[in-house]
């Protein structure tokens, strides 16, 4: 039986993920307290392949230590495995703001700042057992939907998922990029009024930056370098790499090269993905 343990934060999208790991088949529980773990999965081990459980500050044992006892103490029969889910200080703050739900550790009369950052010092024995780790900070739910699944995939299959995905430096580098490659310096459709408001997906602005010398040899220099080290990385068991190409706003040029760049790979390959983080339109 291979069992998935969710963590994370409060607020960092453990429900979301729980939501994807039942659509693909998984027995989910949430909210279990820790020390019932080991009889859950004597339970349930001859009855279902793959099963999810939810872990956080609400049912930690009063010793935080006592969580390695505890996974230590499955059975060998159990295939364990970590996600573990972030987002910066920040988000989670605002997050909570705009749901106006209460923390869980705030009925220690602590402000919420302060509620934040004790939950990470308590979860810090999980976080060093995470296999899986996605940072959420600007994700929507459904990015994050798309991620957990790409990510859950590439693992339970054996094959490595590979991810393209599109950003803009104003906004931020994607926290879970393994590669970043930065577009900036190539000629930009924004400054085209008939091309301002269309996105790297639309024919104008592909059809714009495909006659484009320089941006025809940056997309070729990436891809060889790709093919050239995808297999040794393949053999190092990765289960997904995040390649994450950047422009100013993420809208053009990022966009432009990242589907270029899956759909050359896809000749080849059936586990490629490309996401566009900054703009509403997603391919797959």
């Amino acid at each position: 039986m291979k069992l998935l343990i969710v963590s994370g934060r409060s607020g960092s999208g453990k429900s979301v993920a729980l939501r994807v790991l039942e659509d693909l088949g998984y027995y989910c529980v949430d909210n279990i307290p820790l020390n019932l773990l080991p009889a859950l999965t004597h339970t349930v081990i001859n009855d279902y392949e793959n099963v999810a459980v939810s872990l956080d500050v609400r049912n930690l044992p009063k010793d935080p230590n006592d969580i390695i006892e505890v996974l230590d103490y499955l059975p060998n029969a159990v295939e364990l495995s970590v996600l573990y889910l972030d987002a910066d200080d920040s988000d989670l703050i605002r997050r909570f703001s705009e749901t106006r739900r209460l923390h869980p550790l705030i009925k220690e009369n602590m402000a919420l700042d302060q509620a934040i950052e004790l939950e990470k010092q308590l979860l810090e024995p999980v976080i060093v057992r995470a296999d899986l780790y996605i940072n959420t900070t600007q994700l929507t739910p459904h990015q994050l939907s798309d991620l957990v699944r790409e990510r859950i995939l590439g693992k339970k299959s054996g094959k490595m998922v590979i991810v393209f995905e599109s950003f803009g430096f104003k906004h931020g580098v994607p926290q879970d990029a393994d590669y970043v490659f930065d577009a900036r310096f190539l000629p930009n459709p924004f400054w085209d009024k008939s091309l301002k408001g269309l996105t790297g997906l639309d024919q104008p602005v592909i059809d714009f930056l495909g006659s484009e010398a320089l941006v025809t040899k940056f997309i070729w220099q990436i891809n060889s370098f790709f093919q050239t080290w995808l297999p040794h990385l393949e053999r190092n068991n990765r289960s997904y790499v995040t390649i994450a190409i950047g422009c100013t706003g993420g809208k053009h040029r990022s966009v432009y090269i990242a589907e270029q760049l899956a759909a050359n790979l896809r000749k080849d390959r059936d586990d490629i993905r490309s996401r566009h983080r900054d703009i509403l339109i997603k391919s797959t």
